[in-house]
């Protein structure tokens, strides 16, 4: 898989600001595995933090339910130990945003559920969202987070 590089980040980023990017629901169901982390900060790739997901398992898994809702699960793992956030998300605009909301954080020990929480929703203005860069046939996804950071995942078999 060829891995973009700023530039070539920057210029879809552009592309879709102006005309969109055209991702659907449909395109985003998987499990997706993160793979580089861009900081606001910088326009180098945290190779770092990259590999300490990549370690871990960072993945983010969306699924449509059959009301057309969307259900988003965020993961780590630390070999059986899982950490998992689940809630549910919308696709706004043309660009579009994923906005979402984590409902449930969950700790789980191989099958054995150690603790579940409910999470506080958080107010508008702090609503954790994805503005959707690029989808490629290749199977991956850029998108920018509410905190300005770039992120790149590949779709899981």
């Amino acid at each position: 898989m060829h891995a973009p590089d700023r530039k070539e980040l920057l210029e879809l980023e552009q592309g879709a600001r102006r005309h969109g990017s055209g991702i659907t629901a449909t395109e985003l169901v998987g499990c997706w595995q993160l793979q580089t982390v861009w900081p606001r900060t910088t326009g180098e790739a945290n190779g770092m933090s990259g590999w300490l997901l990549r370690q871990l398992q960072a993945r983010l898994e969306i699924a449509i339910e059959t009301d057309g809702q969307l259900n988003l699960s965020n993961a780590v793992n630390l070999g059986a130990l899982e950490l998992r956030f689940r809630g549910p998300g919308q696709l706004i605009g043309a660009r579009p945003l994923l906005r979402f909301q984590f409902t449930t954080l969950c700790l789980s020990l191989g099958q054995q559920v150690l603790i579940e929480r409910h999470l506080p929703a958080p107010t508008a203005q702090k609503e954790p969202f994805f503005a959707l860069i690029h989808r490629d046939r290749n199977g991956s996804l850029t998108a920018r987070g509410r905190g300005g950071g770039l992120a790149l995942w590949t779709l899981r078999d």
